[in-house]
């Protein structure tokens, strides 16, 4: 499934549940508000109780709440209708942060960010639309892969759309230190298969041995002539077009382990955290792009848990 289909298969799996319906159906977007928990400002118990700190993946499903929501010019309240800077007000306020009422107001908040290339989900898109006047008149959320979430225009409702070309770009969010992965291990790692090569690679690369240790048991079982149904290669499962990008003989251990090493500090360094780097080593950098986190795939989902374990247990 390709990213616009994975994105259309999202959009209606939300919509079915939120989308807006007519005052004769089902009592139109209000009962729908009610039973998703949503109340006049749009906080839900879980957001209103937690206290938690925005992040990139808490304002992009934050936002998504929202979709099916009908624009209304002026709108600040989800169960009559939300306009551009309406909705945007309200998802980082939701989240703990406050910004100005007007979509030109917010253009002026927050950091700039140079360009599209360099936006990351939950960055404030901004563009002027209108011909009759100069300035900033319309605002979304971006979502990643050109995508942002927006209330668009009178007859329509809050949706995904693509981005386009954004005549500013503003970064709200608050810094956020990034979890590193662990020191690189100088252990032997006790009696797994390749340990001296995992020390190396974790050594040359700057990340954690175990870690090393635990994806080659997860995606092989250490078995350095392993190929899967879909195609992947080796002890470390590269699929042939990944391991020609990194230069890696997939079904050589060392040049294997080395690239792995190589591939899963870059992914640290993009994302900012071990949990994220497996989850894309997995699925895909992509796939965690547009979900701005871990994907909601039980596979994925369930590979970062089994990696994550067996890491500990091998230190």
């Amino acid at each position: 499934m390709d990213g616009v289909m994975q994105v259309q298969s999202r959009i209606s799996e939300i919509q079915s549940r939120f989308v807006y319906r007519t005052p004769a159906a089902s009592g139109g977007w209000a009962s729908a508000a009610a039973a998703a928990g949503l109340d006049g400002t749009g906080a839900t118990s879980a957001y209103a109780s937690s206290g938690a700190t925005a992040s990139e993946g808490a304002v992009v499903a934050e936002a998504q709440k929202f979709l099916g929501v009908p624009y209304l010019w002026g709108g600040t309240d989800p169960t009559k209708g939300l306009d551009c800077s309406g909705f945007t007000q309200l998802v980082f306020g939701n989240l703990g942060i406050d910004l100005p009422r007007t979509s030109s107001q917010q253009a002026t908040t927050g950091k700039p960010v140079a360009s599209l290339a360099e936006a990351r989900p939950g960055d404030l898109v901004f563009f002027d639309h209108s011909s009759s006047r100069a300035g900033i008149d319309h605002v979304g959320i971006y979502v990643g892969d050109g995508k942002m979430v927006a209330a668009p225009q009178p007859g329509e409702a809050v949706k995904v759309q693509d981005v386009g070309t954004p005549a500013v770009i503003r970064r709200v969010l608050p810094q956020q230190t990034p979890t590193p992965m662990p020191a690189a291990s100088g252990s032997a790692l006790g009696g797994v298969p390749y340990a001296n090569l995992f020390t190396q690679a974790a050594n040359r690369h700057g990340v954690d041995a175990s870690l090393l240790a635990a994806v080659a048991s997860q995606e092989s079982s250490f078995d350095s002539q392993a190929v899967s149904p879909a195609g992947a290669q080796g002890l470390m499962q590269f699929m042939p077009a990944t391991a020609k990008g990194l230069g890696v003989n997939p079904l050589d251990p060392t040049s294997a382990i080395n690239g792995a090493a190589k591939y899963l500090s870059s992914l640290t360094k993009q994302f900012g955290s071990t949990e994220l780097a497996l989850a894309a080593y997995n699925a895909g950098p992509g796939t965690v792009s547009r979900y701005g986190g871990i994907p909601p795939y039980a596979e994925t989902q369930n590979y970062v848990r089994a990696v994550m374990t067996k890491a500990e247990a091998y230190r």
